[in-house]
């Protein structure tokens, strides 16, 4: 068992939303979080202009999949955040659910998919704060 917060990321395809808020999670909190991401009707392949997005800000997902969203992957997080799938995320008592309404980069090209990029960012950034503040180190 870890002590350290546990997040799941849920869109439809798992193809964009889900991987950027996937990728900023695990680059700004590092292995303070456990990080998942899954979705509902999960896509082939993850958008490439997502891809190319989060490439331009130094963080590579092309080898990122979509993943199909399970009941234990919610059972086993802490914290489950929605972009869009609706209902399809089964509900567990004790565990927090957010929803994060970010427009669909979709079909999109990496213009418009640069500020749903910037606000995921946002979001995953106060999401940390909240569950997985920098500690001081300690010496015990």
């Amino acid at each position: 068992m870890t002590d350290k917060p546990s997040v799941l990321f849920v869109c439809v395809h798992n193809a964009g939303r889900s991987q950027m808020a996937a990728a900023w999670l695990t680059h700004l909190a590092g292995d303070r979080v456990e990080v998942r991401s899954a979705g509902s009707a999960p896509g082939d392949r993850v958008n490439p202009a997502a891809v190319e997005a989060m490439a331009e800000v130094g963080i590579d997902i092309s080898a990122e999949t979509p993943k199909l969203l399970t009941v234990d992957a919610v059972r086993v997080s802490d914290v489950c955040i929605t972009m869009g799938c609706g209902d399809a995320c089964p509900v567990f008592p004790g565990k927090r659910y957010l929803d994060w309404k970010l427009d669909d980069p979709a079909g999109q090209g990496v213009e418009a998919v640069r500020p749903i990029r910037d606000e995921i960012r946002v979001l995953v950034e106060g999401l940390i704060s909240e569950i997985a503040p920098a500690r001081p180190e300690t010496t015990a």
